[in-house]
């Protein structure tokens, strides 16, 4: 009777310990990655860049809330927001709270699907399986039937009076206090076909001393435009590194039509006969619905640009 039951109820335990780590602490355990990217001209000074993506705010998340405010510690030459800041059409403030410290420093932003759209309650199995099998999301469809339209004009509102500048399919630039210029080409997100490249075609400023890309989801239409047209780096989040990985063999889905071997972190794309840097952060937030991370913890990074080899 032992040996009948005890494989079963282990097997249970083992799966209920790993819900609960990957819902009560990796899920909490925020990192700061730092990475190096050499895209500068010769004999400029570095810039330190701060991503942070896919805060998913959700009312109460105190934690979540200090570790962004302390992030302002790391006192960045500027700040890029890839989008998905929440999961709670309520969670506005907080959001702000949040990123208050971090609004300080010039920035630049994009918003993904979930700053538009709050999210509704779906089977995580289903979900694994529809983005294993290469379904992504809305992808331009009009809103599924009880979608939450999120309050995002608000953040909109606050990032534009803070001076960060709106690049959903827009341009912009900054000049930072040190003298540089940053010039950034923006897409909305392509998760739900709401990028015009066509708006904003035609490459990098070659007045400003640095030229980047931004967006929320780095689906690799954009990817190839961006890259064709010779921008030497890409900001991008949405994959939240693939959430829920495999030790020792990473992520099962991205999202998107990206390859799993570039869920996160740094890597290159190459198009058109150009090779661009790729950045995908794994965000430091989830789904409401779906609050768990395993082998993926939740992260923002500083990139610090260096000049180009």
């Amino acid at each position: 009777m032992r040996a009948r039951y005890g494989i079963p109820l282990g097997i249970t335990a083992l799966g209920a310990a790993c819900v609960g780590y990957a819902t009560g602490i990796e899920a909490r355990s925020f990192r700061l990655r730092r990475v190096s990217v050499p895209v500068l001209p010769p004999g400029m000074h570095p810039l330190r860049v701060l991503q942070v993506s896919d805060v998913h705010m959700v009312r109460g998340q105190r934690k979540k809330q200090r570790w962004l405010q302390a992030l302002a510690g790391l006192r960045p030459d500027f700040v890029v927001n890839t989008g998905d800041n929440l999961s709670d059409p309520e969670a506005v403030p907080e959001a702000l709270d949040a990123l208050g410290p971090l609004m300080e420093y010039p920035g630049a932003y994009v918003f993904g699907s979930n700053d538009y759209y709050g999210p509704k309650l779906r089977n995580p199995a289903r979900y694994l399986f529809e983005k294993a099998s290469g379904r992504y999301g809305l992808n331009g469809n009009p809103p599924v039937v009880g979608a939450v339209h999120n309050p995002w004009e608000g953040l909109r509102d606050a990032f534009d009076t803070a001076g960060w500048i709106g690049l959903s399919n827009a341009r912009g630039r900054l000049k930072l206090p040190g003298g540089q210029e940053v010039a950034f080409t923006g897409l909305d997100d392509p998760h739900i076909k709401r990028d015009r490249y066509g708006e904003v075609a035609g490459g990098p400023e070659p007045d400003a001393d640095v030229s980047l890309a931004v967006v929320h989801a780095p689906y690799l239409r954009v990817l190839d435009a961006f890259t064709a047209d010779r921008y030497p780096l890409i900001l991008a989040g949405h994959t939240h590194g693939g959430q829920l990985c495999i030790p020792f063999y990473g992520a099962l889905v991205t999202n998107c039509d990206l390859d799993t071997e570039r869920v996160k972190g740094l890597s290159t794309h190459r198009a058109g006969g150009h090779r661009a840097y790729l950045h995908v952060s794994a965000g430091c937030g989830t789904n409401r619905y779906t609050p768990a991370r395993f082998a993926c913890p939740p992260e923002a990074t500083l990139l610090t640009l260096t000049e180009r080899e």
